[in-house]
């Protein structure tokens, strides 16, 4: 018998759905406050990971999901927690080693079947960044080309997870595709890309976190 997640676990969504929202809401309006919350949404996240620790999870599946989101937090705060350093550099080595924590969880724990025809589609979505963003990136062409390979990895392998996986694995990837127009070529997005890059990212990186919890939770059952 499958059983649902306990009703506690989904309650400890809510924070990180609350502060999502509001933190969408503060970029859209501009508003200065809005970096001081970006900084509280993935604690927020682990809390419902935490409460999901039980002895018979599989321990490794958390620590890979704890992982990927304190490297997330790091990215996400790298120019308040290393302010002397530059920030696009750590932003793409902590999200980086985040991606490869989520390919290791989706590979070892949540893969249900084998990966889709549809999922050449990131392939094709790595390809296309660097034939567009390529020439703009300058000294950081090798490192965004081997950030692009995990973030599409990440996409690509949720695909064969459970479809709330594979929904925040999609919308991750489309999270980072807008950020790096925003990056790299400025002058063609306007301010409006900022709340969408964060809503994207936060149903990304909830999504994975709720489709993982429920799929470890099936195989519980």
């Amino acid at each position: 018998m499958r059983r649902p997640l306990p009703s506690l676990i989904l309650w400890a969504f809510a924070p990180f759905i609350v502060a999502s929202a509001v933190h969408v809401a503060l970029l859209a309006v501009e508003s200065p406050v809005a970096g001081t919350t970006k900084l509280l949404l993935i604690p927020l996240l682990a809390i419902p990971v935490v409460l999901s620790i039980r002895r018979h999870s599989p321990v490794s599946a958390l620590v890979a999901m704890l992982t990927a989101l304190f490297f997330s937090w790091l990215g996400d705060g790298a120019s308040v927690f290393f302010p002397t350093a530059p920030e696009l550099p750590l932003m793409l080595m902590f999200f980086g080693i985040a991606h490869v924590a989520y390919i290791a969880l989706f590979v070892r724990h949540l893969s249900r079947r084998r990966m889709p025809w549809w999922a050449l589609i990131y392939a094709a979505w790595w390809v296309a960044m660097l034939v567009f963003l390529g020439p703009h990136t300058g000294g950081l062409l090798i490192a965004v080309a081997v950030y692009g390979l995990v973030l599409g990895g990440t996409a690509a392998f949720s695909s064969r997870c459970h479809p709330i996986v594979v929904a925040g694995g999609a919308f991750f990837l489309a999270s980072d595709t807008v950020l790096a127009f925003r990056l790299f070529l400025p002058d063609g997005l306007a301010s409006w890309s900022n709340p969408v890059i964060m809503l994207t990212y936060t149903l990304g990186q909830g999504l994975i976190i709720a489709g993982a919890l429920i799929a470890l939770r099936r195989k519980d059952s």
